[in-house]
């Protein structure tokens, strides 16, 4: 039997798609690649995940998962493979707010477990603009990061267990809700920020957190990027961590904000050069309940430091979120991100990793080598300053390959001077297969190389992505 027959035999007709069928599953959200993909299948179970795999085994055909196509890397691309769509796998099996974990299967959307978990009086804190349609599966194949990475980590922070799929068809099952467990290798962080490479995650236990009773959220102008680290470790060490968000905008890109999107109010006239996003965030009622005349202590303290920084002048200007309906409209700007910055064609996007007191000298030094590889190019960016994520964007001059790879190459010389990162939160995918070629300790390299021949040695799952050829 032909390998769609199987499929169909195994999942229906109705859950196997082919020729116009996938259309809505083969293009990412960038519109950068588009997949041709045999079909697309989605089972609706670990099983038939397991089957699924075994049937693409016997036929020697490449499977690649999918979720909710927000990557921006080209991770879930093929030609002539299979896809496989976690989207009907949406159920959350549990959530217990005594142990406070949430037990999740891949094709959760993020923001259905929000209002799962807020429900509970708890919060799952990733957050980040594209979680109306980003799975769990996606989330934890890249790692994903958001603006709440500075208090709570990233993805693989608020994981304690998964399930996965290997390239053969057995389940590993990895579904510990254990906060401690030295029992050998954590295979758990091997598939997370895997991409799919070394099997399909169907399900995992995340954790969950106190939901926050009160917020104090400000957009601020400063002097300088140094006098917004400044302000970053005063109000950690005034609040005992609770900064929640510390998200950096410079001028640029309110001024492209403003030609995007000019229904979006601007915060300062005139425009600041060094724009931050501060939110904070308490759960103890002695942080978090209105006093006797209705002043919130979180709010009054965030209130306290900006005054003395504006008295000592690093601070120019504040604009202090008073109702629900402002805080979102100061959020609006930020997660507007990705819409002003791909609505510019040709765009050269990367997701970068500094240390915090680097980030300014990163974007100095590019300062000087952009113009000099393009000299009409420009240049923006966005930052989660609070734990050192640049999303820096080149606009060229022309659509040229060569240009391109010469723009990454400059920016991965910068990272690398600075000890930083090339990918931050956003994956490797296609995309950045070049930069690890690069810029990856080869020791690393061949690691993964052994690892992925150990777990995939018929080089099926997802082929193609995150690790280089050898050379």
């Amino acid at each position: 039997m032909t390998l769609i027959n199987d499929l169909i035999d195994l999942l229906g007709g109705s859950h196997v798609l082919t020729g116009a069928d996938m259309a809505g599953h083969v293009t990412d959200w960038t519109g950068s690649y588009t997949a041709a993909p045999v079909a697309v299948i989605r089972p609706g179970s670990t099983d038939e995940v397991a089957a699924a795999l075994r049937i693409a085994a016997r036929h020697g055909v490449a499977v690649v998962p999918i979720s909710g196509r927000t990557g921006l890397v080209g991770g879930a691309m093929t030609t002539g493979g299979l896809m496989i769509s976690l989207e009907r796998m949406n159920r959350i099996r549990a959530l217990r707010s005594e142990a406070r974990v949430a037990v999740v299967e891949a094709g959760v959307i993020l923001s259905r477990l929000h209002e799962a978990a807020e429900a509970e009086g708890l919060f799952f804190p990733l957050w980040f603009g594209a979680r109306g349609s980003a799975m769990i599966g996606g989330v934890l194949s890249t790692n994903a990061g958001g603006s709440n990475v500075v208090r709570y980590g990233s993805t693989r922070a608020l994981c304690l267990g998964l399930e996965v799929v290997l390239a053969d068809g057995r389940v590993l099952d990895l579904m510990t809700e254990l906060h401690k467990d030295n029992s050998g290798y954590d295979l758990r962080d091997l598939f997370i920020g895997a991409e799919g490479t070394l099997g399909i995650i169907t399900a995992a236990v995340m954790k969950l957190v106190p939901q926050p009773r009160a917020y104090a959220t400000a957009t601020l102008a400063l002097r300088s990027v140094p006098d917004a680290l400044a302000l970053l470790n005063r109000l950690q060490q005034e609040t005992g961590g609770a900064v929640e968000a510390f998200e950096y905008m410079p001028d640029s890109y309110m001024q492209r904000l403003a030609e995007v999107r000019p229904d979006i109010r601007q915060p300062f006239a005139p425009r600041q050069a060094v724009n931050i996003l501060v939110e904070l965030a308490a759960t103890a009622p002695r942080d978090a309940d209105p006093g006797p005349d209705g002043t919130v202590p979180i709010a009054a303290l965030l209130e306290d430091v900006l005054a003395q920084m504006m008295a000592e002048g690093t601070v120019l200007e504040a604009e202090i979120a008073q109702t629900g309906q402002q805080r979102a409209a100061m959020w609006q700007r930020r997660e507007l991100a990705a819409e002003i910055t791909f609505a510019r064609k040709p765009a050269i996007d990367t997701d970068v990793s500094l240390p915090l007191d680097q980030v300014e000298l990163f974007l100095a030094h590019m300062a000087q080598r952009l113009p000099a590889l393009d000299p009409g190019a420009e240049a923006l960016w966005v930052a989660h300053l609070g734990d050192g994520n640049v999303h820096y964007t080149a606009f060229p001059t022309r659509q040229d390959a060569a240009l391109q790879d010469a723009v990454i190459a400059a920016v991965e010389d910068v990272v690398q001077d600075l000890r930083g990162s090339f990918s931050a939160e956003h994956g490797v995918g296609l995309s950045k297969r070049a930069s690890m070629a690069r810029r990856k300790d080869p020791v690393a390299l061949s690691v993964m190389r052994s690892l992925k021949a150990a777990l995939d040695p018929e080089n099926r799952m997802n082929p193609g992505k995150i690790i280089p050829d050898a050379p």
